[in-house]
């Protein structure tokens, strides 16, 4: 079983974290300073650690997640000098959250060892129940995705993900993964836009111990972390054209170099990349590399919009209730018809996201069932 180090000082957010987590199935013990984590630590060997501040982890090689009260550029930059894994900003993402847990865990599992994992063969895969969530709906658009994911999964082929921001195109990538012949390696997400541009490179690359003032020892990066599986790079259209040439040697060479080294390392990972702008455009402008682009489009995947797929709003608002209702632990609320008519014509620029947290908002503040009047109220993101 995972188990994870909640380090906070605010006790609220630790029983919050724990409770949420032990539900999900983890270990978890709490810390509230970071002398009460050192001897936490110097009693049981911890899988992952969740802090406020990364300056607070007791250093015993364990990766953590940094859980920010402030979202900026000087915050994530220290996070990531520091060893985090993660950035998240509060109010946490909890898929977001579970997802970097679930990925930590399981590298941890396959333990981290120099050489790289041979890549499993069908034979090869053992059948393991997935915690991957399905993809809700029995549209055409949706059903032409599941299809093309099913096709397209075994190969190593590179995948281009596209469609707007709430679309579920991380969700798309993981059933690449899931069904590849890659699925017992990791899978290993990077989002391109979250870290800042003059540490990119040293995050997918990694970096030897002296790259820069900051780094204190070797780092492996994204392309090493996820030797055997799958590297997912989101929102790729935000990388600098700096970064863009390395990746493209990365992808037509199949090796890497650290920052502050002048070492190839071989690398053998299926890169799968997502971007919610128009790439085509953005060569246009000079922003993106043409090169690049026909390097990752191998197979392109239009995720719709949520607005092109409304007669899947309610298997989608069900899917949402019962997973919801289950984390509060409560039973599911029953959902009036003129209610879903309701929510199918709204406009959904969120899209699936936008509609998980309006769900979410009706359920804590409907009565016993949810009613049309209720998403009159509610369903606004300015009603509170």
């Amino acid at each position: 079983m995972t188990k994870v180090l909640i380090v906070d000082r605010s006790k609220s957010m630790r029983n919050t974290l724990r409770e949420r987590l032990e539900y999900e199935g983890y270990a978890t013990e709490c810390a509230a300073t970071s002398a009460a984590a050192c001897e936490v630590c110097s009693r049981s060997p911890f899988d992952v650690i969740l802090t406020d501040d990364a300056h607070s982890v007791p250093r015993v090689g364990v990766p953590f997640i940094v859980l920010a009260a402030e979202s900026s550029v000087e915050a994530a930059v220290d996070a990531v000098r520091s060893g985090a894994t993660e950035f998240l900003t509060r109010p946490i993402d909890m898929n977001r959250l579970l997802g970097a847990i679930r990925k930590l865990s399981e590298q941890s599992a396959g333990g981290v060892v120099e050489q790289e994992p041979e890549v499993a063969t069908p034979a090869k895969v053992r059948r393991r129940a997935t915690r991957v969530e399905e993809i809700v709906g029995e549209s055409a658009a949706i059903t032409h995705v599941r299809e093309l994911i099913d096709k397209v999964a075994p190969s190593d082929a590179r995948v281009l993900i596209t469609g707007s921001n709430g679309t579920g195109k991380e969700l798309v990538a993981r059933w690449l993964h899931e069904k590849s012949r890659r699925a017992a390696a990791p899978f290993v997400e990077v989002n391109c836009a979250a870290i800042p541009s003059e540490l990119i490179e040293s995050e997918l690359f990694g970096h030897e111990k002296g790259a820069f003032t900051s780094a204190v020892k070797q780092r492996k990066g994204k392309f090493e972390q996820a030797a055997g599986g799958t590297l997912f790079m989101d929102e790729i259209g935000d990388m600098s054209l700096s970064a863009q040439a390395k990746v493209l040697r990365a992808l037509q060479e199949n090796r890497i170099s650290r920052v502050g080294s002048d070492r190839d390392i071989d690398v053998n990972v299926r890169v799968v990349a997502a971007t919610n702008k128009n790439l085509r455009e953005e060569i246009r402008r000079g922003n993106f590399r043409e090169d690049l682009y026909h390097r990752l489009s191998v197979i392109v995947i239009a995720v719709p919009a949520l607005a092109d797929r409304r007669e899947d709003i309610p298997l989608l608002v069900e899917h949402f209730i019962e997973k919801i209702c289950g984390e509060y632990a409560i039973d599911p609320k029953a959902v009036d018809r003129d209610a879903i008519a309701l929510l199918q014509s709204m406009p959904w620029s969120g899209n699936i996201r936008e509609l998980r947290n309006v769900i979410e908002r009706l359920i804590i503040l409907s009565g016993e069932r949810i009613t049309a009047s209720d998403v009159e109220r509610y369903a606004a993101a300015n009603v509170l």
